[in-house]
């Protein structure tokens, strides 16, 4: 399970160092996609293939389903990890998440999100959790 935040740069050949506690999880190969929000979503191949499995058993008739397919299947990439622990962005997936310099790789659970920083904090506002905790609790969350 994937957990911390961690600021780290992307140099211009779009290269991220994967931290120590993340990397020992990932292994060596993995998936990054588009993940929902404008981050990237990174998941170890055990994670992937669950994530693959459910897109392929949706009726693939529904438009959705075969939006979700374009989205998450389509827009993956197998990734290495180099020797210095280092992961390679695609361009594309860099320009869909907008990652230019500074980083957050956020561990949640199932998977890695990395984000730009900008973006990363424009989309995570924690001041209202209360409001957000008493959803989910409307919704059968239990802490």
């Amino acid at each position: 399970m994937y957990k911390g935040e961690y600021s780290h740069t992307i140099d211009a050949k779009g290269r991220i160092i994967i931290p120590v506690k993340l990397r020992e999880e990932l292994g060596d190969n993995f998936v990054v996609t588009k993940g929902l929000d404008g981050c990237l979503w990174m998941f170890d191949n055990s994670e992937w293939e669950k994530v693959e499995q459910e897109i392929q058993a949706m009726p693939f008739t529904l438009k959705e389903a075969r939006m979700l397919a374009r989205f998450m299947i389509a827009g993956a990439c197998d990734g290495e990890m180099d020797k210095q622990s280092r992961i390679l962005i695609p361009p594309n997936l860099r320009e869909y998440a907008d990652l230019n310099k500074d980083v957050i790789l956020s561990g949640v659970g199932s998977r890695v999100e990395i984000w730009s920083k900008e973006r990363y904090a424009q989309a995570n506002d924690f001041e209202n959790m209360d409001a957000i905790t008493d959803k989910l609790i409307e919704l059968g969350f239990r802490l």
